[in-house]
Formats: C-alpha cells, sequence, structure tokens
C-alpha cells in the first residue's frame, strides 16, 4: 500500500476512534456502560444527531454549542478527536504497513485516553490498563511470530519487570500513585520490544517532562510541593518521545559522552 494512502487511512480512523475515546473519557470513570444510552448532551438529555456525529467537524458547524439547548460543548472533544487523528499517522508513518501497527495503534488510542482521564481524575483505572496487557500481546505475538523475532518479545517481558520495580521502589517512598505503577509494565513492554534504549530513553523522559512541567507550576503559582500532579500523562508522553526518537536522541547522547573535552 503507497504511504499516503496509509497515513490517510489511518488519519481517518484516528478521527473516528477519538470520537469513540470521548466517550471513554466521560464515561469509564464514572463506570458507566459505553454502549447505552447513546451520544447525548449532558446538560439537556437529547441525543446527539447523526450529522453532528461527525468527529471534529460536527463542533465546528455546531460552533461548539449543543444543538438543542444551546449548551457550551467542551473544546476538548474536537481536541481529542483531532489529537487521535495527528497521533495515528505518526504512528503509521513510524511503522508503516507492518505487523507491529496495529499494536502501537492500540497503544496511542488508550494513551489519549488515560491522559485526559488522569488530567481530570487523577487516575488511571484498571479497566483500560490491565486489559491491555492481554490486548498487547495478543497484538504483538504474532508479529513476532510472523518476523520470527522472538528476542522482540522477550525483551519486552523483560522490560516490563524492571520497570514495574523500579516504579514499585519509587511509589514505595511516596512518589508515585498506584495506577502510575500498573502502567508502567505495559510502556516497558512496549519500548522494550523497541530495544532497551527505548526503554531507558522513555522511563527518563517521563521524569524529565513531570519535573518541568511541575516546576513550571509552581513557578507560576499554580501548584504547591504538596498539590497532586497527574504522572500518567508524562509517563505516555516520555513512551511516545522514545518510540518516534529513541535512535536520534541515543546516538546524540552516546556522541556527546565520547567528545574529548577541550
Amino acid at each position: 500500500m503507497p504511504q499516503p494512502m496509509l497515513l490517510c487511512i489511518a488519519g481517518l480512523l484516528g478521527l473516528a476512534i477519538g470520537s469513540f475515546l470521548n466517550v471513554v473519557i466521560h464515561r469509564v470513570p464514572e463506570g458507566l456502560s459505553l454502549v447505552k444510552p447513546g451520544s447525548h448532551c449532558p446538560h439537556c438529555g437529547h441525543e446527539i444527531r447523526n450529522r453532528h456525529n461527525v468527529p471534529v467537524l460536527g463542533w465546528v458547524l455546531l460552533r461548539g454549542k449543543c444543538a438543542d439547548c444551546r449548551a457550551h460543548i467542551s473544546v476538548r472533544y474536537p481536541l481529542v478527536e483531532a489529537g487521535t487523528a495527528a497521533l495515528f499517522v505518526a504512528v503509521a508513518a513510524r511503522f508503516g504497513l507492518s505487523w507491529e501497527l496495529p499494536a502501537y495503534l492500540y497503544l496511542a488510542a488508550i494513551s489519549i485516553a488515560l491522559a485526559a482521564i488522569d488530567l481530570d481524575k487523577l487516575r488511571l483505572p484498571d479497566a483500560i490498563v490491565k486489559p491491555s496487557y492481554a490486548v498487547a500481546l495478543a497484538l504483538l505475538l504474532p508479529a513476532a511470530a510472523l518476523g520470527h523475532d522472538w528476542r522482540a518479545i522477550v525483551r519486552g517481558l523483560i522490560a516490563a519487570a524492571a520497570m514495574w520495580i523500579f516504579f514499585e521502589i519509587v511509589a514505595f517512598f511516596g512518589a508515585m500513585g498506584g495506577g502510575d505503577v500498573k502502567l508502567a509494565p505495559l510502556l516497558g513492554f512496549y519500548l522494550g520490544w523497541l530495544g532497551w534504549s527505548a526503554v531507558a530513553i522513555g522511563a527518563f523522559a517521563a521524569f524529565v517532562l513531570g519535573g518541568l512541567v511541575g516546576a513550571g507550576l509552581m513557578a507560576a503559582r499554580l501548584a504547591k510541593r504538596k498539590t497532586r500532579i497527574p504522572f500518567g500523562p508524562y509517563m505516555l508522553a516520555g513512551a511516545f518521545l522514545a518510540v518516534f526518537a529513541a535512535a536520534p536522541i541515543a546516538d546524540w547522547y552516546l556522541n556527546l559522552l565520547s567528545t574529548p573535552i577541550a
């Protein structure tokens, strides 16, 4: 398949998945069904018409307001849809039409949902994280078999264990939530599939990004030292930084170490 066609398909799929993720983000933390009732306005309860349920475009046509009660519709809805589409396109460009592609598209989808929920509720729901272990194995085991690369699976499992141990230690000292500890092995498995440099960079980047944002919030007096700040979004952002740029970052760091000091 030509790459432009693959990227177009990935983008359209991302828009559709992003629309569903808006439902996931709203309902999963509340323990509500993802199927019933259908999409509706949370203010007046009227069901959203099909023509208004088109990702991004529906929100634009309605000018961010409900067609029935004219209540404000959060801009987060089109941002989630557009963000999912953009991330799907980036993942498709990274992996191409490969056996790994579905696995990393799935990771992209749950990452959007988990980041939004953690920002809203300060937790990472087990209902998303725990089943994702089985999904990751189900998608990457065939990739390993068909690609004759069982080392990637073994490396992923070892990385998952290493990430779990490391985050358990951090959590023991009170610097990590239970949801973060549960998410860490999943990210370790995905990053371990790619290589040890991806594991190291993904884990390190999470703390760098979280520290920078936390420091910025305190500098702006939007947070204090004891303010709870969700760490899941930074773990996910660090993981995708490693997915897309582990090799050049590792090369840059190794060159930096090998450069003689004048």
